[in-house]
């Protein structure tokens, strides 16, 4: 799979300056920095939540971890626990699972962004596969996105 189709259409559409790279097919985010020889603060990845009755989208930079209970206190929900993949990758159906690119919006799911990726000019992603990244300006990202930019990761 290349690119997410509605992630492409979207970044065009809104007339976005982005940068596509192919890398070896790898799975973890530290992987992916490696591959595309960024530090894995600059690497954002994307990390389900399942809640009560939803799901939600965390996205935070590779070398961090969710913080669970901050993420319970944000939702005001004492069971929110991360989802599994078989549970959320029905979601994502233009996406490898995992892959995911940081696009809540796209998918109809509330986002939450680590107040760390805020301080960055650029950001760097998976684009829906496992070959291939995005790299844009995160403030663009933030227009386009709208996140709620709070305070939920641990660094590693």
């Amino acid at each position: 799979m290349t690119i997410a189709r509605k992630l492409k259409e979207y970044l065009d559409e809104n007339k976005v300056s982005y940068k596509v790279a192919t890398h070896q097919e790898v799975y973890t985010a530290q992987e992916v920095a490696a591959s595309v020889h960024v530090p894995g603060k600059d690497l954002v990845k994307v990390v389900i939540m399942r809640t009560k009755d939803k799901y939600v989208m965390t996205v935070l930079p590779a070398d961090h971890k969710v913080d669970v209970d901050k993420v319970r206190t944000l939702l005001n929900d004492a069971e929110a626990r991360l989802a599994t993949e078989g549970e959320f990758k029905s979601l994502f159906p233009d996406c490898d699972v995992g892959a995911m690119p940081p696009f809540g919006n796209l998918y109809n799911m509330g986002m939450y962004v680590d107040k760390s990726l805020a301080e960055d000019e650029e950001i760097v992603f998976q684009a829906g596969s496992h070959v291939e990244t995005i790299k844009m300006k995160y403030s663009d990202f933030e227009r386009l996105v709208g996140p709620e930019v709070v305070d939920f990761g641990k660094h590693l």
